[in-house]
């Protein structure tokens, strides 16, 4: 496989899923505080609420439809770029993609078409139902497509069949339950919640710095401070039990993160602040904190945190045990009555995927010299820089808005939101920094899993189709340019949406303007003439 294809494709399929992913979150985090907003309205039958619900739906809509468009480009390229990878997983990824479109996306786009139009069709009861079920509906959307990609980061319930070539379920409940998927969705699902909860903040603060919608702002203002404060607390507790289950199941994802070159006796420091050596390996200066690194990762005293170098050491083993199950595969497929080949192939398979790595540097697997697996082995270790500095952004951010959301909690129980303009500036401006984490996040679960696109089973360079070099670039670049151009086109409508205001209706109609409207679009016959009197 020509790696420049292959880094193209990883660009190409990076660049949709970052663009996708500005959009999820908020989609997430709005949904539930417009649900919370739409339920004291039929609690109180105050309009105020009504008119928050409606506002914050017009921005989740616009916001919910980008999400889509995006979304849905992203599944295609599992055929266009990764068609080996789909042929290989395809029996166990596919699942819950599928039940994802056809249980939680069907849910939550027909609600949301009820959330919109259903105001003056459905009772208050009946409509805040509709608002509930939008919600969980994005929340089982994202349930769903973490659950297969916790499978990536962890493929339990599943094993390789060497008659038809592919790994197949074997366990759907273990698939559904995955300890990674689990705690990914616990962690992703309470990133945006936070990141709603900023939104909400910070257009509401702009609104009282303009003096404008004051009543809806300092309301919006109190369900967000008390729903982000939750939400940031939720964020770092479950991200901790999300650094937890990796430490079990992705080791030299850790070791990574932490820069730990080397195993450190139990338990391991912390490292807040590292440069790395002169040939960007072992870091050159650190500052570390004793202890906090193992009782984090570990949970313990006396469990040590394998290094790098260690780690390295185990997958050279997997890597020769990788070739067995490769020789073996290819006796099974010459001759499907061997029974022998097949009771070797059992023992070993778990290890296939390591064999696979030397693909990268010979066609014949079981011919690898010490030389090629070695290198094979050194391989499974992502760039640990661009790891390691990542995961203190994001870390840092987290703990940020901690802080940030027990002083507005506070202040909106004292009844001071509008009282200090430089605070309500302050809560403006952090309006993108949820994203900064949450992109950060999503580099670190990714990128951190190379060279696997599943981990330990199949190696990104070989998952990849075998498109040319010029059909990536020329993809590439219209998605880039389309994404841009469409995500200027969302943020200049949610800004006109927001100049506009809160509305008493969500499709506020002048009748004798739209009749006018109807009449120009039509061509002028005596029959038009007739329907315009």
């Amino acid at each position: 496989m020509d790696m420049t294809v292959v880094e193209l494709s990883r660009w190409q399929f990076a660049a949709t899923a970052m663009y996708h992913f500005i959009f999820v979150p908020l989609t997430l985090g709005l949904s539930f505080m417009m649900a919370i907003m739409e339920s004291v309205y039929v609690m109180t039958g105050r309009d105020i609420w009504r008119k928050a619900t409606l506002f914050w739906g017009t921005l989740f809509g616009v916001n919910f439809a980008m999400g889509v468009a995006t979304g849905i480009v992203m599944e295609f390229q599992f055929g266009m770029n990764w068609s080996y990878y789909s042929h290989y997983v395809g029996d166990v990824f596919g699942a819950p993609l599928a039940i994802e479109g056809l249980m939680a996306f069907f849910l939550e786009a027909t609600f949301i078409g009820l959330f919109f139009f259903g105001w003056d069709r459905l009772s208050k009861v009946g409509h805040l139902a509709v608002t509930w079920l939008t919600a969980l509906g994005a929340n089982l959307s994202a349930l769903w497509i973490l659950v297969a990609n916790g499978w990536m980061q962890n493929p339990v319930g599943s094993k390789f069949n060497p008659d038809t070539m592919r790994m197949e379920v074997t366990d759907f409940v273990a698939v559904i339950f995955n300890q990674v998927a689990q705690a990914k969705f616990v962690h992703t699902v309470s990133a945006g919640y936070l990141s709603g909860a900023v939104f909400i903040m910070a257009i509401s603060a702009l609104f009282l710095l303009q003096g404008r919608h004051a009543e809806l702002a300092k309301r919006s203002m109190v369900v967000a401070a008390s729903f982000g404060l939750a939400s940031a607390l939720s964020v770092v507790v479950l991200g901790d039990e999300s650094g937890y289950v990796a430490t079990e199941h992705q080791k030299m994802k850790i070791a990574a993160l932490e820069a730990s070159y080397h195993t450190d006796p139990a338990p391991a420091p912390w490292t807040v602040f590292a440069l790395p050596g002169p040939d960007g390996g072992a870091p050159s200066f650190a500052i570390q904190v004793p202890w906090v690194g193992g009782l984090i990762t570990t949970r313990s005293f006396d469990q040590e945190l394998p290094g790098i170098e260690e780690l390295v050491d185990n997958a050279e083993e997997r890597v020769r045990r990788g070739m067995i199950a490769y020789d073996t595969l290819q006796e099974i497929r010459a001759d499907g009555t061997n029974t022998a080949a097949r009771a070797t192939f059992d023992e070993y398979w778990p290890d296939l995927g390591y064999g696979l790595l030397l693909k990268r540097y010979r066609e014949d697997v079981g011919n690898a010299t010490p030389e090629e697996v070695r290198m094979a082995a050194e391989d499974t270790v992502p760039d640990v820089w661009p790891l390691f500095w990542t995961f203190r952004i994001m870390m840092g951010l987290g703990f940020f808005y901690i802080a940030f959301f027990a002083v507005w909690f506070y202040r909106a129980s004292r009844g001071w939101l509008d009282t200090n303009r430089p605070m309500l500036w302050f809560a403006f401006v952090t309006l993108p920094l949820p994203w900064v984490a949450i992109e950060s996040g999503w580099f670190i679960a990714e990128y951190g899993r190379q060279p696997w696109v599943v981990e330990g089973v199949l190696p990104t360079f070989y998952a990849a189709s075998g498109l040319n070099f010029w059909d990536l670039v020329i993809s590439l670049t219209f998605f880039v340019a389309l994404y841009s151009v469409l995500f200027a086109i969302m943020v200049m409508l949610m800004i006109k949406i927001i100049k506009a205001g809160p509305q008493d209706k969500l499709f506020p109609i002048d009748r004798d303007s739209d009749e006018d409207f109807v009449m120009a679009a039509l061509p002028a016959t005596p029959a038009t003439k007739e329907l315009g009197s």
